[in-house]
């Protein structure tokens, strides 16, 4: 588990930009269970993949024309359970941290997994989200 101190500033980059916190499996269960499109950040403290993906994930969320309807984040190595919980739902795709995932009705519809995000881009992480947005969001 991280500390607080070094987590803590990550979180606010995105809830302070409206994304809801998951800090339970039931919390997790009950979004993604929801009608609608939910996406859920992964959220991380590694560097050379959070630090585009964090701020790709927000160009896209503010740039959108269609957006889902819940956007959540959950902390790999501190939200524990919440996480755990997320990555049943991204079955078969190996625990990744950071990962970007949208569903649909419950329904996994698009992944972002660490390697799609390492050595790319804010804006090419945010092209990605924006295509499965046009595609899946109202």
């Amino acid at each position: 588990m991280y500390p607080a101190e070094i987590v803590i500033p990550m979180k606010e980059e995105l809830t302070e930009n409206g994304f809801q916190e998951l800090l339970t499996a039931e919390q997790v269960e009950k979004v993604i269970s929801e009608k609608g499109t939910t996406l859920v950040m992964i959220n991380s403290v590694c560097g050379c993949s959070a630090g585009t993906a964090r701020p790709g994930v927000l160009m896209a969320v503010n740039n959108a024309s269609k957006k889902p309807d819940h956007i959540t984040t959950s902390f790999a190595g501190f939200d524990v359970d919440a996480v755990k919980k997320v990555r049943e739902y991204l079955m078969p795709y190996p625990p990744s941290s950071p990962a970007i995932a949208l569903f649909k009705d419950g329904q996994l519809v698009h992944m972002i997994e660490r390697h799609n995000i390492e050595g790319r881009s804010a804006q090419m992480i945010a092209d990605s989200l924006l295509g499965a947005f046009e595609t899946h969001c109202n």
